[in-house]
């Protein structure tokens, strides 16, 4: 009986010491479980209040303090809602517009295979295709669904599906249809080719088709510097150095429409549609001014100019892009800065230093609210157009005899930017 009553004893002992413990452990539980959520929270905080560039330096705040005036004035929308976490299927969606502002792009495929410089780029209009253009006298059609692991990197390589020959001499600018069906490049053999685009599940082993080039348009007796198309009406316009601005239309039997010149100002350098105007073109030449054309009568309507007496060579004029919904014109010039234009009255609204280096390629997105510019100082920049201010900037490829980014463009449906550079390489961002 003494025996049972010490044993009943020390099981009481253990009980209570147990009970003990396990209270302790409680605590202790609770304790990590507030720490977690006090990081988490100060982490969302952080997140918030600095928005980082893929360079590690905390780009400008765009005077987001004001949550009301966030959501009525900037609109936003899919551009910067973009991860590298975000699935290659995503759409645009111009509604989250709070919370898309404050993310960035990255780098996610890689695409080298050219072996020259990539002078231009131009996207599918709805699949997740791109076609390059190179100084190694090829253009290259890439599927961004078709990637492999690159080595030492995050990001993914992609194998060219096909690669497009006709051209003698390097290709220099490339445009592509509304409808994704044809492809049209230039270069420095004075030809415009119009190339069928393959199915992007082509199987790259498969025999060269001949009717994947569908013409050549031959007209102009020099270098072809620029091309741009009218996605409404299947038009063509091209500039060249011969010193011609021509329309086409590049599927009808009498593809030359119209020829425009400008004796006074040279040689033009870049060429776009008027996007609320599709009866004008807009053409920059070498004496830094642009015009806009009417391409009924080939008679200059509006001159671009800033009145201002400066030296014409500093503000060669290397990119000219119309808005897709304003009256504006942009421009990148050779001086380092991005100048923008009213269509209506010719006059310069706004000039900005934007590189640290001169500006080679612009890019509108879609919906009109963002900019994205390429320098020969390696970077990319992202610019709200609403106030003029760097969203975000990306050092993106390596200089090749002092060039460095030869293009920019927007997916026109799906959350992707690329960049094409003299490195040979043409990048991808999500």
């Amino acid at each position: 009986l003494q025996y049972l009553l010490i044993l009943g004893k020390l099981d009481d002992d253990v009980d209570a010491e147990a009970m003990e413990v396990l209270n302790e452990l409680n605590l202790l539980s609770e304790s990590v479980d507030h720490q977690r959520q006090d990081i988490k929270e100060e982490s969302n905080e952080w997140n918030k209040s600095l928005p980082y560039s893929t360079t590690g330096k905390p780009c400008r705040q765009l005077r987001i303090n004001d949550e009301e005036n966030l959501d009525s004035t900037l609109g936003l929308g899919e551009l910067a809602q973009l991860t590298v976490n975000n699935d290659a299927e995503t759409t645009y969606d111009i509604s989250s517009s709070k919370e898309a502002f404050r993310k960035t792009w990255n780098a996610k495929y890689t695409l080298r295979s050219h072996f020259d410089g990539v002078r231009a780029l131009a996207f599918h209009p709805t699949e997740p295709v791109l076609i390059s253009a190179s100084e190694d006298h090829t253009l290259k059609l890439w599927n961004l669904q078709k990637t492999v692991p690159a080595k030492k990197s995050a990001s993914l390589d992609v194998e060219p599906l096909y690669t497009f020959r006709c051209h003698t001499g390097p290709v220099l600018c490339l445009a592509i249809s509304g409808t994704g069906e044809y492809c049209y490049s230039g270069g420095l053999d004075w030809n415009i080719h119009c190339w069928h685009v393959p199915n992007s599940n082509i199987d790259p082993y498969d025999l060269f088709e001949p009717e994947v080039l569908n013409c050549t348009l031959s007209g102009h007796t020099d270098a072809v510097w620029g091309l741009s198309v009218l996605h409404s009406r299947q038009h063509l316009v091209s500039c060249a150095a011969d010193g011609t601005v021509k329309l086409w239309a590049p599927h009808s039997e009498g593809a030359l429409l119209n020829t425009f010149t400008s004796e006074v100002d040279g040689i033009p350098s870049s060429v776009d549609f008027v996007n609320d105007e599709p009866n004008r073109i807009v053409a920059a030449f070498n004496s830094s001014h642009s015009i806009i054309f009417d391409t009924e009568t080939g008679k200059p309507i509006v001159r671009l100019e800033s009145g201002q007496d400066s030296v014409a060579a500093n503000k060669q004029i290397n990119r000219v892009v119309c808005h897709p919904t304003l009256p504006l014109t942009i421009s990148a010039h050779e001086d380092r800065h991005i100048r923008f234009w009213d269509n209506n009255t010719g006059k310069m609204v706004h000039s900005m230093v934007a590189h640290l280096d001169a500006v080679t390629s612009l890019a509108v997105d879609p919906n009109g609210l963002y900019l994205l510019s390429g320098s020969h100082d390696c970077s990319i920049r992202l610019w709200h157009l609403d106030n003029k201010t760097c969203v975000q900037e990306i050092t993106a490829h390596r200089k090749k005899f002092d060039e460095s980014i030869l293009d920019v463009a927007f997916h026109p449906s799906r959350p992707y930017i690329a960049s094409a550079g003299a490195d040979g390489l043409a990048k991808v961002f999500v």
